[in-house]
């Protein structure tokens, strides 16, 4: 009978180190994470490839689940708006649908999206600063919610309806100072200086279109439930003086989105898990300024929430493979991965969980994560303490659901596929693995090229 030989492990000197600090106190254990939803990752790996998106259908409800009891505890009209430029894979999106939630875009690209998963046009709120004239007509004529960034798109809106038998339903984006800085004043109105008013008594007195709404979104990422407590207030007091100057109801306040995940910010002292406010934090300053601003019980306007990263992040998982180690130039492990920035474009921004998906030894090192692109801030964890991990090893890093998939690029490989598990734990590929034909399938070779000699 044959044993199996016991992989070789280097002995070390260790320096003790507790590690980063959280609310219970000091890190002192890795685990493995070997399932997602009770799906192995090396079988996950095996069937789909390597690297893998990988989005759990059930985080994502329970999720919005207790988002949505956050604020439906608190105040009695409340609609979701699910974020499309989040995460814009028309599964992840129809999770959203079927949950009640209707469709926030900011490009006639994703309002068409939006249109082809089946969400009706009345039920579609269109942002954003580039919206063309066919963008608008279409929206216009499908009597979606247009929120208007700046006086040329008023105008543009002010046009259509001269010529259509339809009133436009719009709002208007205010932008404000929340305390929070830099200001996010390049899109909308200034509530400060004037300009939200200047466009309000623009809209109702030309008598084209109906002004319905007030839209803000004040950031992103946001660590400060006081800023949006600001910013309702401010919204409200807007509506309130619409009302006793022109007579007119405001329908909603639409607080835009900004809220932070569990991710932990480069440069954090604290990891995310530990500073970032709860779906109850927002939802408490939220709606406490807009019940306590004055309106009356009938009069309540709508609460529209745009959110987007907080409702995706933690359901997100990429899965990987090790290529292979090295030593820098000044002793430092390198660890190269089969995944880069190209893919995990929020490593510029966090400091992403990353963990071993198999069983480890007790030591540990210190060690630089980079992905294979031919680039040198091709960097996905600058400095992270792991077990010495080998080729042909796997990890999995975590709250990865928003903006990668949106924000990601064809460069140097091919994109992964991404897989999703439903609520019964069975994976269902959302979106296959790229091809050369399918990234090649929009070039056109002119005729004078086709053919060479070397």
């Amino acid at each position: 009978m044959t044993t199996k030989k016991l992989q070789y492990e280097r002995p070390v000197i260790q320096k003790l180190n507790t590690g980063v600090m959280n609310k219970f106190g000091t890190k002192t254990e890795y685990k493995p994470v070997t399932h997602i939803d009770d799906n192995s990752v090396k079988d996950l790996i095996e069937k789909f490839g390597s690297p893998l998106f990988v989005i759990s259908e059930k985080s994502i409800r329970d999720t919005y689940h207790n988002a949505n009891r956050a604020f439906k505890n608190r105040y009695p009209k409340v609609q979701f708006a699910w974020s499309y430029k989040t995460n814009y894979v028309n599964a992840v999106c129809n999770v959203f649908h079927q949950e009640g939630s209707w469709a926030e875009v900011v490009s006639g690209f994703e309002y068409n999206k939006a249109l082809q998963n089946g969400v009706p046009g009345n039920k579609i709120i269109f942002n954003g600063p580039d919206k063309s004239e066919a963008e608008l007509t279409l929206a216009i004529n499908n009597d979606s919610l247009i929120h208007i960034d700046h006086l040329d798109e008023l105008y543009l809106i002010k046009e259509i309806a001269n010529q259509s038998k339809k009133r436009p339903r719009v709002a208007i984006r205010v932008n404000m100072d929340t305390g929070v800085y830099p200001m996010w004043d390049r899109f909308g109105f200034n509530y400060e200086n004037g300009q939200a008013w200047d466009a309000i008594n623009k809209i109702m007195l030309n008598d084209k279109m109906d002004l319905v709404g007030l839209h803000s979104h004040i950031g992103t990422f946001m660590l400060a439930p006081s800023a949006y407590g600001i910013a309702a207030a401010k919204l409200s007091d807007l509506a309130i003086a619409i009302k006793k100057k022109y007579k007119k109801n405001i329908q909603y306040i639409d607080m835009g989105g900004g809220f932070a995940s569990k991710n932990t910010l480069k440069g954090s002292y604290l990891q995310g898990v530990d500073t970032s406010p709860t779906f109850d934090q927002f939802a408490e300053a939220i709606t406490t300024s807009i019940l306590n601003a004055g309106f009356t019980e009938n009069e309540l306007p709508l609460l529209i929430l745009e959110t987007g990263r907080a409702l995706i992040d933690d359901a997100g998982y990429l899965l990987g493979t090790v290529i292979s180690n090295k030593r820098l130039s000044d002793g430092r492990r390198a660890t190269i991965m089969d995944f880069g920035v190209n893919i995990l474009f929020t490593s510029f921004w966090y400091d992403h969980k990353i963990s071993p998906a198999q069983e480890f030894g007790q030591y540990t090192e210190d060690a630089v994560l980079y992905g294979p692109l031919c680039m040198n801030i091709d960097v996905i964890r600058e400095n992270i303490t792991l077990p010495p991990l080998m080729r042909n090893d796997h990890v999995v890093v975590h709250t990865v659901g928003a903006y990668n998939m949106t924000q990601w690029m064809q460069f140097i490989s091919l994109r992964p596929a991404i897989v999703m598990i439903d609520t019964k734990n069975i994976p269902h590929i959302i979106r296959n693995r790229e091809t050369l034909n399918s990234i090649q399938g929009d070039e056109v070779m002119p005729k004078h090229l086709k053919d060479f000699k070397l």
